[in-house]
């Protein structure tokens, strides 16, 4: 039987040379669309815009995320600059772990190898009665529910009202995701740890961060490993999308720090 097909939109406007691929990767409840706003800073590169399984115009895929990542890493080039956004930076994170091979530098954006607040240890994250909550109004209303859910992301941006307006214009060109696979994605938040396996990530890694983002606690930085490949970034006005919120001050960190491993 073969495996659940993936929508890959692969952008090559100038014919880029092995070792100038990137890869991006959305979030829960939206695709691979919601990347519009970097097209023309990525122009440069051979760029592969991805919907992940279930998500926009991808078929779902409804085993765990290893088999996400497996699907993702034979589907994409190797030695290749992954760049995941909230949801997809755990998938990307994962594929860095088990697929390294695949990836020759690594981008989180807003994200954490473990989104679920935990007490012991310690750990900031997503309070477990939002997910909760999350999951019982999909029964009641899909689209509402992740209107709402895009709406969380723009707030603390000081254009959160355009950046709201942006991200459903573009997300809605595409099919919503089925109740099944946005319930697998909020599964895959709430119970998805990485944090045992990070030290595996060898990797550049660059992690991008909002200081006013609710989703994903910008404290999480100083438990996270420290090394001279790995550097963090804060947008100090921005939220969970800081590249839709805050694209200039976003691109102004990214595309150096790209150039570094592409050139």
């Amino acid at each position: 039987m073969n495996p659940p097909a993936l929508h890959i939109h692969t952008i090559d406007n100038n014919n880029a040379s092995n070792g100038k691929d990137v890869v991006l990767l959305h979030g829960w409840g939206v695709n691979s669309a919601v990347f519009h706003p970097l097209q023309t800073a990525l122009s440069e590169y051979r760029v592969h815009y991805v919907d992940l399984p279930g998500f926009g115009d991808s078929e779902a895929n409804e085993n765990d995320i290893k088999a996400w990542a497996t699907a993702l890493a034979q589907a994409l080039p190797e030695n290749a600059i992954w760049l995941g956004w909230s949801l997809g930076g755990l998938v990307a994170t994962q594929i860095a772990i088990s697929h390294p091979q695949s990836v020759k530098a690594l981008i989180t954006v807003a994200s954490s190898p473990c989104f679920m607040a935990q007490e012991q240890p310690e750990w900031p994250g997503i309070d477990p009665k939002v997910l909760s909550q999350f999951h019982q109004q999909l029964n009641i209303n899909l689209a509402k529910t992740v209107e709402r859910f895009l709406a969380i992301q723009a707030m603390g941006s000081d254009s959160a009202k355009k950046d709201m307006l942006t991200i459903k214009r573009l997300v809605l060109a595409k099919p919503l995701p089925s109740q099944a696979v946005l319930d697998q994605g909020l599964a895959m938040l709430r119970d998805v740890d990485l944090r045992p396996e990070l030290h595996k990530i060898t990797q550049p890694w660059l992690r991008i961060w909002g200081r006013c983002d609710s989703l994903v606690p910008k404290k999480i930085i100083n438990l996270l490993p420290q090394a001279t490949s790995i550097k963090d970034v804060i947008h100090n006005k921005a939220s969970h999308a800081p590249f839709i919120s805050h694209p200039n001050a976003f691109l102004n960190e990214l595309l150096p720090w790209i150039k570094k491993y592409t050139d």
